[in-house]
């Protein structure tokens, strides 16, 4: 398997020739579990279910696949979504329709980020199918295609196994789906049929190769000479990175594209992580008005602008008060380029419209210029007097500290977004939260997955009480794992980014003991370590434990602060948001 720089599959190959099974392992189940295998999935998220009970038997046969179990289906999601960001793909395992709908959220959040996730589902019998008859874990009807209704709007696949004759067929496109769509696929598989041999599967599965995409070269040509034409004209061009960098596996050519010509660079806030922010003309974080100092000025203030692979939601727009003219854009698309709200060009890989054009611009360091004159650096917080209220100021003042090439963020929504996103990320730190679908929990299974991913680094995740709420148990699968990640849990007593939104008493939530909670499920099995920490002396000691004696635990820092200690961005954002969300009925 041939897997590019973020995570990105683009080629699945094998230079072993098949070799021929014996009947019991020429079964369906363990097809799907070498197929999983062999385009680099080596751990399964999955929540046991009578009609997926069969084909978990033969998943966990298969020596190169770890079987996960989670404490939820929801988790199970977030966990494979959280896996597919750094390894390149993941997968779930529930059973149907009560398994399916559970995960279906978490489904929804992997399609809106691109994640390509393959939802395996076990499904009833194939012999009830046109039957009439109603079957248990469902709503109650004949009709057994509700859960799969449901997935059409949030995979770009579905597929149902219900004979072996088609089966091979089948699972071989989901997956080659998933992979060339980057969304994720719905493979449902009759409980019946994995343990059954057929000749489909008296082989290996032969490796396929997925044909790489190509750019309509004249189309190229036209979109790069005219892209060139009209940003060598600009006085002041930026560079803006987008989401969309990732799934276009981009990053490298956008890079390439900011070295050759000496344009102010910088990332939309759904893009963090995705640019290495030491590059030489790194500015920071667009996002209008909660932009990183002195960012949205250069960039608002250019002639022109390029972004590339660029999301424009009303979060991302700040309640759509961006201060940008269309006619002074390049808007780069995985596939398409439009120029000044004019000339569009489909057709164009954005990888190679980027490496085309870097080759065509003049260098042009104006804007940087501009940048430097005006910066001013960041002050530092004031500091604590002794056992003084921690602050949040002070809290990622020290999560900062604690960031280098071995470690991994994962940022919760709500206050950790804006407090994270003034993060610093050296080379190699890793960088992960869900924008533009936002559900709240997430980064539990996310973190669980992302660490499953890569052992070699150790997961910092900042999580609010409010949102840690939803997802706390699977705590209890990263310790059967021996996973040692670092959770930062915020407690300011409720819904914080909501408040700043539009706030009532449904914002309050009950407060737990959450260390106490965490030593509760760790129950005296596997490696955990919990502090609760109320000023900077203790968050100190914490961090030194935590990255000293206790560095191979799963270290759980819950942290009190005050609940109107919120980030100065999110008090901006959310009044903006708040307006956005409250226009009133247009009369036309």
């Amino acid at each position: 398997m041939c897997s590019p720089a973020n995570g990105a599959i683009s080629t699945i190959q094998n230079s072993v020739s098949p070799t021929v099974f014996n009947s019991p392992d020429s079964t369906l189940g363990r097809h799907l579990a070498r197929r999983l295998v062999q385009i680099g999935i080596n751990d399964v998220f999955s929540v046991p279910g009578d009609f997926n009970l069969t084909l978990l038997d033969h998943l966990i046969a298969e020596p190169g696949l770890n079987l996960i179990g989670c404490c939820n289906e929801l988790n199970a999601g977030y966990a494979a979504d959280g896996y597919a960001r750094s390894r390149g793909v993941g997968a779930c395992v529930v059973t149907f329709t009560v398994g399916g709908l559970s995960v279906l959220n978490a489904i929804a959040g992997a399609y809106s980020e691109n994640l390509p996730v393959i939802c395996i589902v076990g499904g009833p019998n194939s012999n009830d199918n046109g039957t009439n008859r109603i079957l248990h874990h469902t709503i109650g009807l004949p009709d057994f295609s509700q859960e799969l209704r449901c997935f059409q709007t949030v995979t770009c696949f579905q597929a149902v196994v219900n004979n072996l004759e088609d089966a091979h067929e089948l699972i071989d496109t989901a997956i080659s789906t998933a992979l060339k769509e980057s969304k994720p696929v719905y493979l449902s598989i009759s409980c019946n049929l994995p343990a059954i041999p057929h000749p489909t599967f008296s082989r290996e599965p032969v490796p396929f190769f997925l044909s790489p995409r190509l750019s309509n070269k004249l189309g190229l040509e036209a979109a790069v000479e005219a892209a060139a034409e009209f940003l060598n004209k600009a006085v002041k061009p930026v560079l803006v990175g987008g989401p969309k960098l990732r799934v276009a596996t981009a990053c490298d050519a956008f890079v390439e594209l900011a070295d050759d010509c000496g344009y102010a660079l910088a990332v939309m806030p759904s893009a963090k992580g995705l640019v290495p922010e030491f590059h030489p003309h790194f500015i920071g974080t667009y996002w209008g008005a909660v932009s990183t100092s002195f960012c949205s000025e250069i960039v608002e203030s250019a002639d022109a602008y390029l972004f590339a692979g660029p999301i424009f939601n009303d979060y991302s727009s700040v309640g759509y008060s961006l201060l940008l003219k269309k006619e002074k854009a390049i808007i780069v698309n995985p596939d398409r380029v439009v120029i000044a709200n004019g000339p569009a060009f489909g057709c164009i890989l954005m990888k190679d419209f980027l490496k085309a054009l870097a080759k065509r611009l003049k260098l042009n360091t104006t804007a940087y210029e501009n940048y430097r004159r005006i910066f001013v650096p960041e002050g530092q917080p004031s500091k604590s007097k002794p056992k003084e209220p921690l602050r949040v100021n002070v809290l990622f003042q020290h999560i900062q500290k604690l960031l280098s090439s071995e470690t991994a963020v994962i940022a919760e929504t709500g206050d950790s977004w804006f407090n994270c996103q003034k993060l610093k990320l050296p080379m190699g730190c890793g960088y992960e939260f869900q924008m533009q679908y936002g559900s709240i929990g997430w980064s539990v299974g996310a973190t669980l997955g992302y660490a499953q991913s890569v052992p070699e680094k150790r997961v910092i995740a900042c999580i609010g009480d409010g949102s840690f709420q939803v997802t706390a148990q699977d705590v209890s699968t990263m310790l059967r794992c021996g996973q040692n990640s670092i959770i930062f849990l915020i407690n300011n007593g409720g819904y914080t980014i909501e408040v700043e939104i539009h706030d009532g008493p449904y914002n309050v939530i009950k407060n737990w003991n959450y260390t106490g909670l965490i030593d509760a499920i760790h129950n005296g099995e596997g490696k955990c370590w919990t502090a609760k920490v109320q000023c900077e002396e203790e968050l100190i000691e914490a961090i030194e434990n935590a990255t000293g004696p206790k560095k191979d635990c799963l270290c759980f820092i819950e942290v009190i602060v005050h609940k109107d200690d919120t980030s100065k961005e999110l008090l901006e954002w959310g009044s903006r948001v708040s307006a956005a969300n409250s226009r009133p009925p247009n009369p036309q």
